[in-house]
């Protein structure tokens, strides 16, 4: 089959791989009919994490099911599924406290927490950027689609991850109705939060980012959108909240923030986000951040440390979640507002393109090209 390898920094090429294949009795087989390119593929894209030449990427997946295993009870052929980016077993500590985010079979380190389909450090899965997919524990981990699947595709594969991500973000922030709710980092995730907090029914949502495109498409779903290189964005805030700061926040940029100058500065989001944050508010962190960053201009960065505003932080009594989001906890109800219409996640969606023409899609995407705000992929052609 064909599949989207890592070759090292900045480089993949889409070459032929040996075919994933039902391998355990509770596998599933799936025929990936999209499959998106994540912003979280591009640490690993850029060589900032230590993903294994070889390897292919690609945790955002849907497709059509052509084989099961023997001990496969629900899920058959036929069936259009999307699969949560984590891989879980559904049996563990973790998994029966809902958890699945944190899977301890599917992870085989014992010191870690957490699998995931083509992603370093968490296990040995391949990704789903390729022609098919081996889904273990089938039964649990796929979430069956309605007869409209294919027909909204670009709304459905969402589900795998960002979508999902951007609900546990205003999750963890408990975002609730009337609340004024600021999110930092309009990219996919960060505009699938500001979506979400709409869902949920936040009277105002503001948007800091300093992409062009970002920002109209954020104000395209009713955001407030607040460009960092033009205003200082607490001050914004402020002054969109009567001075008194927002409700609840989202971190959706993580360890690669950068100042509008285009330097790297990985606390910058997390302490605006104390700044601009009320009294007692709440944030939800969903940004990545990692343990060890050789890749970083600085000794705290390089050992996963950042210098955080601790003191106003709990000065301000406020609240703060982190941590990957448990897909299942979240998917089949969102599934359902997509198929009710209610959502509509694809209006991020800027280009549906090829498997053979995802290493020029990685390039645009990793430079955040105007106009490149996410990328889906069909490896059976567009």
């Amino acid at each position: 089959m064909k599949a989207v390898v890592y070759k090292g920094p900045r480089e993949v090429g889409v070459e032929d791989v040996p075919d994933a294949r039902v391998e355990r009795s509770t596998d599933v087989l799936v025929r990936v009919t999209t499959t998106n390119i994540c912003g979280s593929d591009l640490h690993m894209y850029e060589g900032r994490t230590d993903f294994e030449t070889g390897r292919w990427f690609g945790h955002e997946n849907m497709g059509e099911v052509i084989e099961v295993g023997d001990g496969v009870d629900k899920v058959q052929v036929g069936d259009r599924v999307v699969l949560p980016f984590n891989v879980a077993c559904g049996h563990c500590k973790n998994c029966e406290r809902g958890l699945t985010n944190y899977c301890l079979t599917a992870q085989p380190d014992p010191h870690m927490a957490g699998a995931a389909y083509g992603f370093a450090d968490m296990g040995p899965w391949a990704g789903g950027q390729a022609e098919l997919l081996r889904v273990p524990w089938g039964d649990f981990n796929c979430l069956r689609l309605g007869e409209d699947a294919d027909e909204r595709a670009a709304d459905y594969v969402m589900l795998a991850d960002i979508f999902p991500t951007g609900y546990h973000a205003t999750e963890m922030a408990g975002v609730s109705p009337g609340d004024q709710t600021v999110i930092y980092g309009a990219g996919p995730v960060g505009l699938m939060a500001a979506l979400s907090a709409t869902i949920r029914g936040a009277s105002k949502v503001m948007v800091v980012d300093r992409h062009p495109d970002r920002l109209r498409l954020a104000e395209s779903i009713g955001a407030i959108a607040i460009d960092d290189s033009q205003v200082d964005p607490v001050e914004a805030v402020l002054e969109q909240t009567l001075g008194l700061g927002a409700d609840n926040g989202c971190e959706c940029v993580g360890y690669q923030a950068h100042d509008p100058s285009g330097d790297e500065q990985p606390n910058a989001t997390m302490n605006k986000l104390v700044q601009s944050v009320r009294f007692t508010g709440r944030i939800g962190c969903v940004g990545v951040f990692v343990p060890q960053d050789p890749g970083a201009s600085d000794e705290l960065a390089r050992n996963g440390q950042i210098a955080f505003d601790q003191g106003l932080f709990w000065f301000k009594g406020q609240h703060l979640g982190s941590g990957q989001a448990p897909v299942k906890k979240y998917n089949r109800q969102l599934r359902d507002l997509i198929a009710a219409g209610k959502a509509e996640p694809s209006f991020i969606v800027s280009h549906q393109l090829s498997l053979d023409e995802a290493p020029e899609a990685y390039q645009h995407f990793d430079a955040r090209d105007e106009g490149w705000t996410k990328v889906v992929l069909k490896p059976a052609g567009v």
